[in-house]
C-alpha cells in the first residue's frame, strides 16, 4: 500500500504526529515495544520538535538511526546529536532505549557489527522496525545509500549479502560507507532489507529541489535508491509539500484534502 499526501507544513506535521502515535499505540499494545529509525537533516530540524510532544510512551520506544556520519556524538553534523537536542532530551527518553550508530569509531566495520547485533537484540532476526522515517536527497539517495554515476547503486550498499555457514544467505544489516559522494565520506548506514522491511516507511520531502527525485522515486521504472525502497516496502507514506510535488502535477490528481493519486507499480 502506498499513500502520497501533499499539504502545507502544518498539515504534514499533524499527519506525521498522527502516524507515529497510531503506530506506537499498536506496537506497544501488541508487543509492549515500539521500534523506530530516525533520519537527520532537514526532516529532523523541521519535524522533531513537534514529535517530541507526541502522545507516545517513550519508556517503551526504542530509537535507532537510518544512518550516521563518522563524527563524534556531540558534533553538530551528528544525526544522533540532532535527535538528542530536538527530540530525545525534551521527551526524556530513557538512555536504555537509545541505540545510536557509533560513527566516531575508527573501525567502522566493527561499529557496524556492534550496531547489527544491537538491532537484532531489540528488533529480532531478521529485525523488524515498526516505523522508518526517512528523508531523500536531490539525487534520490536515502540513508547513506547513494546512486552510482551510471544510475546503478554503489556496490555493497543495497541488498548486500554474504554466504552463511549453512549455505544460505545472510543479508548484512548495517554497513560502513567509506566513500560517500556527499561529505563526510565515512558513514554507517542501515541497509535496504532493514529499511524496506519496516512495518511502515514514511518518506518526507520538501522543496522544489526534491521534486525530480520524488517524480522518479514514484515512477514504476525509477532506478534510484528511493525508487527501490518504495517498490520493496509493503506500506509507505510519502509526505510532500507543494513545491516537492511540482513535477507531479501533470500526471497526478490532487484532492481537496491534499491526497495525491500518482500512477505507480
Amino acid at each position: 500500500m502506498r499513500e502520497v499526501v501533499v499539504d502545507d507544513l502544518s498539515g504534514l506535521q499533524s499527519r506525521l504526529v498522527s502516524e507515529i502515535e497510531g503506530r506506537a499505540r499498536e506496537a506497544i499494545a501488541e508487543r509492549e515495544r515500539f521500534v523506530i529509525a530516525l533520519p537527520g537533516g532537514s526532516v529532523a530540524k523541521i519535524f522533531f520538535p513537534g514529535l517530541a510532544q507526541s502522545a507516545v510512551d517513550w519508556s517503551r520506544t526504542d530509537f535507532f538511526w537510518i544512518d550516521e556520519r563518522a563524527v563524534p556524538p556531540g558534533d553538530p553534523e551528528s544525526n544522533y546529536a540532532l535527535a538528542s537536542t530536538l527530540w530525545l532530551t525534551p521527551a526524556r527518553v530513557p538512555p536504555a532505549r537509545i541505540h545510536r550508530l557509533r560513527g566516531e569509531d575508527a573501525d567502522l566495520g566493527k561499529a557496524a557489527q556492534i550496531a547489527a547485533a544491537e538491532l537484532i537484540a531489540v528488533a529480532g532476526n531478521p529485525p523488524h522496525l515498526d516505523l522508518v522515517l526517512i528523508g531523500v536527497g536531490e539525487d534520490g539517495h536515502i540513508a547513506s545509500i547513494f546512486p552510482g554515476s551510471s544510475g546503478e547503486r554503489r556496490p555493497g550498499l543495497a541488498w548486500p549479502a554474504e554466504a552463511s555457514g549453512e549455505g544460505g544467505q545472510t543479508r548484512q544489516l548495517v554497513l560502513p560507507v567509506y566513500s560517500s559522494p556527499k561529505p563526510p565520506p565515512r558513514r554507517l548506514t542501515l541497509t535496504m532489507p532493514v529499511l524496506s522491511g519496516a512495518g511502515r516507511v514514511i518518506v518526507v520531502a520538501m522543496g522544489r529541489s526534491k521534486s525530480a527525485a520524488i517524480e522518479e522515486g514514484l515512477s514504476h521504472d525509477g532506478r534510484t535508491p528511493l525508487a527501490e525502497l518504495l517498490r520493496l516496502s509493503q506500506s509507505t507514506l510519502v509526505l510532500l509539500d507543494r513545491d516537492a510535488c511540482n513535477t507531479l502535477r501533470q500526471g497526478a490528481t490532487l484532492s481537496p484534502k491534499g491526497d495525491v493519486d500518482v500512477p505507480h507499480a
